[in-house]
C-alpha cells in the first residue's frame, strides 16, 4: 500500500498527512509524537480518530505540521488523520462525522481595527 495524503487545517496550522500500512508509529515533523506534543490531552484529541476506528496500531503517520499554537496545531492533525481514514475506508465516513472530526472548525482570531486597542476593545472613555 503506497501514502495516503490529507490536508486538516484550524486557525492558521496546517497539517499534511501521509498515511500507509505499519505498527502505529506518528511522526510529526521528524520527531516522535510524545516529543512534539508532551501534554497527554493534545496526544489524546490526535488519537480520536484512530481510537474510534480501531486502526491505532495500524498505519504509520508521517506528518508536516506548519503555523499556530499547539491546540490549533493538534485539532489540525485530528482532521487530517480523519480524512486519510475515509479515503482508505469510505464506510468509516458515518462514524468519524457523527463524531464531528471531519468538520472544519472555521473560527480564526478577528483582525485588529484602526483606533482600537483590540479587535473589539476600545480605549478607556473619560468624561473629563
Amino acid at each position: 500500500m503506497e501514502y495516503i495524503n490529507a490536508i486538516g487545517r484550524r486557525k492558521s496550522a496546517v497539517a499534511r498527512v501521509y498515511l500507509k500500512e505499519g505498527t502505529g508509529k506518528i511522526v510529526i515533523n521528524k520527531r516522535d509524537l510524545e516529543d512534539y506534543f508532551p501534554s497527554a490531552i493534545l496526544q489524546y484529541v490526535v488519537k480520536q480518530p484512530l481510537e474510534l476506528l480501531d486502526v491505532a496500531g495500524k498505519y504509520d503517520i508521517k506528518v508536516n505540521l506548519d503555523g499556530g499554537g499547539f491546540t490549533g496545531q493538534s485539532q489540525a492533525l485530528r482532521l487530517a488523520i480523519a480524512r486519510a481514514l475515509v479515503k482508505i475506508n469510505a464506510e468509516d465516513k458515518k462514524t468519524l462525522k457523527s463524531q464531528g472530526f471531519l468538520t472544519r472548525d472555521s473560527r480564526t482570531v478577528e483582525r485588529k481595527k484602526p483606533g482600537r486597542p483590540k479587535a473589539r476593545a476600545r480605549f478607556q472613555f473619560s468624561k473629563r
